[in-house]
């Protein structure tokens, strides 16, 4: 497999294939375009994908090479080659490592509220077009517990109050989580985790979106 160049197309197509494995076929047809990322031919529906990550985190910085240090199992190693040329490692056990490509992309995140405000405030301005449905997909590089969760739900909801235009799911995406946040009807109200669904993604799942991804 060649070395890629560094390009956002990996984890757009890692969150749509995510969305289709995960959710569902409804997700199957969408189409990597540009504001936003995934689309629908027919404008049902248009997916802004973005990613969020502490200022302060320790993010790491080893190559992709280092992944023959981690404790691999003996039926993926012929993986590992493929794995190193394509530098990436999004997905894949060991939540320590970032790619020596991918570390591009998560040197531009931002926090997670920030990144929800800009997101937000595109939206409403008519920045993605004309869609029956906006949804927003974040892949997120710390770990999140619950009570962030429902806080960065909250927080939505409240930068969403009384806009026309306006995201109607959250995905908060972690390497073996994907937490979908209900928005669409944008009240806030008590036992909000009510609007949020948990789905684990096995390491066998994890693999295959990775593998996947990059052969798009």
């Amino acid at each position: 497999m060649a070395y890629r160049k560094f390009g956002t197309c990996f984890f757009e197509r890692y969150a749509q294939l995510t969305l289709e494995t995960i959710l569902g076929s409804e997700f199957a047809d969408l189409e990597n375009r540009d504001r936003p990322d995934l689309q629908s031919s027919d404008n049902r529906l248009g997916i802004e994908v973005t990613r969020a990550m502490e200022p302060n985190r320790k993010n790491a910085n080893q190559l992709l090479k280092e992944l023959a240090g981690m404790n691999v199992k003996e039926e993926e190693r012929a993986d590992l080659q493929s794995i190193v040329e394509s530098g990436y490692a999004y997905g894949l056990p060991g939540l320590d490592y970032t790619g020596a490509i991918e570390h591009d992309y998560w040197a531009l995140a931002q926090p997670l509220q920030r990144i929800l405000k800009s997101k937000i405030e595109k939206v409403a301005k008519g920045f993605y077009g004309n869609f029956d449905h906006f949804e927003l997909y974040v892949f997120c590089r710390d770990l999140l517990d619950m009570s962030q969760v429902e806080a960065a739900l909250s927080y939505t909801l409240a930068l969403q109050d009384n806009l026309d235009l306006r995201f109607d799911t959250l995905y908060l995406s972690q390497t073996d989580t994907l937490y979908v946040c209900h928005l669409k009807d944008n009240i806030i109200y008590e036992g909000i985790d009510t609007r949020i669904e948990v789905h684990a993604i096995p390491d066998a799942t994890r693999r295959e979106l990775f593998f996947k991804s990059l052969k798009h």
